[in-house]
């Protein structure tokens, strides 16, 4: 496991999507609630929710984290179903993994419930569609970082306004 002690803590926000390749008419019976094992959709979802807060139970190098937010966005086409997995969290280190995670339970679970219509479904695409948080957003060079940052020091000491003590830390 990478050491990420010494890294700050940012929002860090990860979007993955999942394509299941499917038939025309396994994508009607889900629009017509005719799936024998119950709606998939939302049993899609709450996978795809659990796979980004367990990640690190998964994934041996993931590193366990509070996850802030997961959002799962599920659309319906002719062929295929393609999933959307947000998760957001304040963390040292990034949520590219959970949300492909989340993206690849979704598509699981959606197989799962549907093979017994279409045995000729295929899990296509997963892929990082996103990211942002940590050095990743500051991808200028660092003179202009730089030259946008703002900053102001006071210093207060009672012995440095008295002139008893040198003031050090203002130049530093």
């Amino acid at each position: 496991m990478r050491d990420i002690s010494d890294k700050i803590k940012t929002l860090r926000v990860a979007t993955a999507q999942a394509i299941l390749k499917a038939s025309p008419e396994t994508i009607m019976a889900i629009r017509e609630h005719a799936i024998p094992k119950g709606d998939p959709l939302p049993v899609a979802k709450v996978a795809a929710i659990q796979a980004a807060k367990n990640c690190s139970q998964i994934i041996p190098y993931c590193h366990p984290m509070l996850v802030e937010f997961v959002g799962v966005d599920i659309q319906l086409h002719d062929h295929f179903i393609e999933v959307h997995v947000t998760v957001k969290a304040i963390y040292k280190t990034g949520v590219e993994m959970e949300a492909l995670t989340g993206a690849s339970a979704a598509v699981l679970t959606l197989y799962d419930m549907l093979k017994m219509l279409d045995e000729d479904m295929e899990i296509g695409r997963i892929r990082l569609l996103s990211k942002k948080g940590g050095k990743s957003d500051f991808k200028a060079g660092h003179d202009q970082i730089r030259k946008s940052l703002r900053t102001a020091v006071v210093v207060l000491s009672d012995s440095i306004a008295a002139g008893r003590k040198e003031d050090l830390s203002g130049r530093l």
